[in-house]
């Protein structure tokens, strides 16, 4: 059984960009890109097809008001918002999250395609 507390559900306060009574956000511990955040349900749960429709709808509304603070803060030209299901597609903390990473131009050789880098050799589909 594994017994090492999880980091989603002991975020130090300081940490906490965004807050309401059902999700957190906070800047990623190992960002991307700069204001790489999180949005996290507080209910522990691993994924979040765990979540209730209401607490979905919260979870979403809160990446919504991430990306409006980010667009404040940070002035990106552009986002990518993911979710790592489970291990097998990269998900590290077995509790659901929800990744808002701002993008610049430039910020990469080829943007195009996105999150279909993760399989590089499909990625080109143009």
């Amino acid at each position: 059984m594994n017994r090492t507390p999880c980091p989603f559900c002991h975020v130090p306060p300081e940490r906490v960009l965004l807050e309401t009574g059902t999700t957190l956000a906070f800047l990623d511990a190992y960002p991307v890109t700069e204001g790489h955040t999180l949005v996290i349900p507080k209910r522990h749960v691993t994924s979040i097809f765990e979540l209730s429709p209401e607490e979905l709808g919260a979870l979403w509304a809160q990446v919504a008001a991430a990306r409006h603070w980010l667009v404040h803060t940070y002035s990106p030209d552009a986002f990518n918002i993911g979710v790592n299901d489970g291990p097998a597609a990269g998900q590290t903390i077995p509790h659901a999250h929800i990744h808002v990473i701002p993008r610049r131009k430039g910020d990469a050789p080829e943007p195009r395609g996105g999150i279909r880098w993760i399989m590089p050799e499909k990625a080109r589909y143009w």
